[in-house]
């Protein structure tokens, strides 16, 4: 009772406020108002999202789901509303301009909700559940990625394909892509997934997978969230690594960086033994940013000096590669490198084999008699091994030679990094700032104008966060999905991931930062750079019809034919929410 006063009394003050149409017993007629909170911290936070650009009215009310059945009556109980109302569902809030939000709505916290405040005691989520002879894992929606890991390397497995930062949702990724430096391998996480469970837009719960439902299948895999809610994820894994060889190494020569890094994922159909696990990049625009967050791998005792290297054009490129490796494969392996060395040595020798990670060379000190300790000398023959073929893959690159930086690390860690680094910046009070991040896809064809135009040009010697540059190959993407990326066979990421700092510094400001981007987007658009946005944001209908290109008029039909009412994801400023009395008219966002 107290839940449906308290809700009743938030409902009626918004519709003072803002006049929303909606009838406030409609929310109380649902019959899940111990899964509703108006809690003002969950609602604040529902307001709110990582990119902190926009000042979004706050949600209704915010539902704590435990199953797919609560997040498919509510959207039902919108979808028959007389007046309407809106369903956003948001995972971990990492949305960069408001498109997990609404204002005269619902949002639906998919992640967090196993301890959340609107939770029904005893009603949470299901937790992940790993099936390791067909190699899949079924998760919620709102599972974060992290704690996908954890679930699937509890038997030794892994998902295939990540994101940089685990803390996102699965629901929110697979709306989106996916992507890191795996994809050039295994494609985008969108393309590693084998069933779905998913809300519609009029509150039909349905599985669908390549045999079941596929039309839906596919239009909700980079859908951003348009014609359901992702309340299940069947995701692919393989075997999971224990450790990570992660190299970094600089370029003053974008043609030559670009170069090796395309050469890097022509591998992607050799055996693992002829190509790295992960292949990125960022450009270094300034001194300053070679030891910032992303770039700590850089160790502050050996500074990189930029003018050192003789940057071309005051810039310096980086690629960032790693190799996987199992120890668990040690023993078989190094007893034949072992038995093998054995006959080629006088036994009345000590070996101690030692390893300088500056030069990548090995170096055998020989002592005395012969004494091998099996659980020693394992471990470093086979890395012995498996830094052959990552010596042998480094000679086929043109990098600067002594700009080799090196280290070796947990698989876990590796895949966590970026999280590690939030923890700095938290600390600092710089993680809850702005974010007006820019993401591209730029077609191959016009990287070195983008680079001209850009590094060069536009972003002058000055940013204020990471920016990162690595191809993919087209292929590894499904042309089925909704998924937008340049039409050419190899395409790059561009991620622009700045942030807007309150310190003094013109070029640190909001304001700085979101006149550039918008100067940038125009630069591609007089140069005829054709970029498609990642985690697109526009604001008028045309700009939706001109992302989408040839993929618009099914996009449209099957938002028709599972939402067309407009409900869901109205964040995203796609399409405009209707009322009954014009749901048959569909109005779309005008210029």
């Amino acid at each position: 009772m107290a839940t449906k006063l308290l809700l009743t009394f938030a409902i009626c003050r918004l519709i003072v406020t803002v006049g929303l149409t909606l009838d406030p017993t409609e929310l109380l007629l649902l019959g899940v108002d111990a899964q509703l909170s108006v809690d003002p911290t969950d609602v604040k936070a529902a307001s709110l999202d990582f990119g902190l650009l926009t000042g979004a009215q706050p949600p209704l009310a915010v539902m704590h789901p435990a199953s797919s059945q609560d997040v498919a009556q509510l959207v039902k109980a919108a979808y028959g509303s007389n007046f309407g109302f809106t369903v956003s569902a948001r995972g971990h809030g990492h949305s960069i301009n408001g498109q997990a939000q609404t204002a005269n709505g619902v949002v639906v916290q998919m992640s967090g909700s196993k301890g959340g405040s609107g939770v029904a005691s005893g009603r949470k989520p299901p937790h992940p559940r790993v099936w390791p002879q067909e190699r899949f894992v079924d998760v919620w929606g709102g599972e974060l990625w992290i704690d996908v890991l954890r679930s699937t390397l509890q038997h030794g497995l892994a998902p295939k394909s990540w994101t940089d930062y685990l803390y996102l949702s699965v629901g929110g990724t697979l709306s989106n892509a996916g992507i890191s430096g795996q994809a050039f391998n295994h494609g985008p996480q969108i393309s590693n997934v084998h069933e779905l469970d998913v809300v519609t837009g009029k509150g039909e719960l349905l599985t669908c997978s390549e045999e079941q439902n596929s039309e839906m299948f596919h239009a909700v895999l980079g859908g951003l969230g348009q014609f359901g809610i992702i309340t299940r994820a069947r995701i692919s894994l393989e075997p999971a690594p224990q450790r990570v060889r992660w190299i970094r190494v600089l370029y003053s020569n974008f043609s030559t960086f670009t170069r090796d890094q395309e050469y890097l994922i022509s591998l992607h159909e050799q055996p693992a033994s002829q190509k790295f696990d992960y292949v990125e990049g960022f450009v270094i625009v300034d001194e300053g940013l070679i030891n910032n967050w992303r770039s700590s791998f850089f160790s502050p005792h050996n500074p990189v000096k930029i003018s050192s290297l003789e940057p071309n054009g005051g810039v310096l490129y980086c690629l960032e590669i790693a190799k996987n490796y199992h120890e668990s494969t040690a023993s078989t392996i190094d007893q034949v490198h072992i038995c093998t060395y054995c006959t080629q040595i006088q036994l009345s020798l000590w070996i101690t084999l030692l390893y300088n990670p500056k030069s990548m060379d090995f170096v055998f000190l020989f002592f005395g008699t012969l004494v091998i300790s099996f659980n020693v000398l394992n471990s470093k023959l086979w890395l012995m091994t498996e830094m052959q073929e990552v010596e042998s893959l480094l000679k086929k690159l043109n990098f600067i030679p002594a700009s080799v930086f090196t280290t070796d690390l947990p698989y876990v860690d590796f895949l966590d990094r970026v999280h590690k680094a939030e923890l700095k910046l938290r600390s600092k009070g710089l993680w809850e700032v702005p974010h007006p991040w820019l993401n591209l896809f730029v077609p191959k064809s016009k990287i070195a104008d983008f680079d001209k135009g850009v590094f060069k040009g536009i972003l002058g010697n000055k940013t204020s966060g990471p920016i990162l540059i690595y191809p993919m190959n087209k292929n590894k993407w499904d042309h089925r999905s909704s998924a937008v990326t340049p039409d050419e066979d190899v395409f790059y990421l561009v991620a622009l991931l700045r942030s807007a700092l309150d310190n003094g510094e013109e070029t640190h400001s909001l304001e700085y930062i979101t006149n550039q981007n918008r100067q940038i987007l125009r630069f591609c658009d007089e140069a005829g750079i054709t970029v498609k946005q990642y985690l697109p944001h526009y604001t008028t209908h045309q700009e939706w019809v001109d992302h989408f290109g040839n993929k618009w008029d099914r996009f449209y039909r099957l938002k028709m034919e599972f939402d067309p009412r407009h409900i869901l994801a109205s964040g995203q400023q796609i399409f405009t929410p209707t009322n009954m009395a014009s749901w048959r008219r569909p109005l779309l966002l005008q210029n």
